[in-house]
């Protein structure tokens, strides 16, 4: 009985040690990336605002799981994908999960003061509840989404500037 007692006594004391510390972390997470994109906003513009262009770019998009319902919207399994806003210089989404957490991402379009060179800069942002387990796990969110992010945006800067070397090469083609 002392020993149930003792144990049910220090997980107690435990969640209520772990409850402290949470509410201590921040309640939202960012994981940013960004890549330099030798091509014009207009034409990397074009592949990240409509999710049928995202199939070329982002890795699982042609997945037999997902399905894109429109250019604003997509069906991933168990998330919801939303393209909420698009401005000249940035594309906002919502990632929707069955546990109805939200992650805001949004790609912005960053002119340099090379010519013709954009920086486009992908972020996740992730409203996190009260629930210890829930800060706690998102120490993980840059290590998971982050080699992601990063992969993705090269194949949107492959995409991008191999579509404008094929435009200059062959400019009547793209008219």
């Amino acid at each position: 009985m002392r020993v149930i007692k003792l144990a049910l006594i220090s997980i107690v004391a435990l969640f209520f040690v772990m409850s402290f510390f949470s509410l201590m972390m921040p309640s939202t997470v960012i994981v940013s990336r960004a890549v330099d994109i030798n091509a014009p906003a207009d034409s990397i513009k074009m592949h990240i605002s409509d999710l049928h262009q995202w199939v070329y770019w982002v890795k699982g998009m042609n997945s037999k799981s997902v399905n894109i319902q429109s250019s604003k919207e997509a069906d991933l399994g168990r998330q919801k994908l939303s393209i909420q806003s698009v401005t000249d210089s940035s594309v906002v989404s919502f990632w929707t999960s069955a546990s109805a957490s939200v992650q805001v991402s949004t790609i912005r379009l960053i002119p340099a003061q090379q010519r013709n060179i954009t920086i486009v800069q992908w972020q996740f942002v992730q409203k996190l509840h009260w629930y210890p387990w829930e800060k706690f796990g998102s120490f993980m969110n840059d290590k998971i989404l982050g080699p992601m992010m990063e992969q993705n945006l090269q194949n949107l800067k492959l995409l991008s500037e191999h579509q404008t070397v094929n435009l200059e090469a062959n400019p009547i083609e793209a008219q």
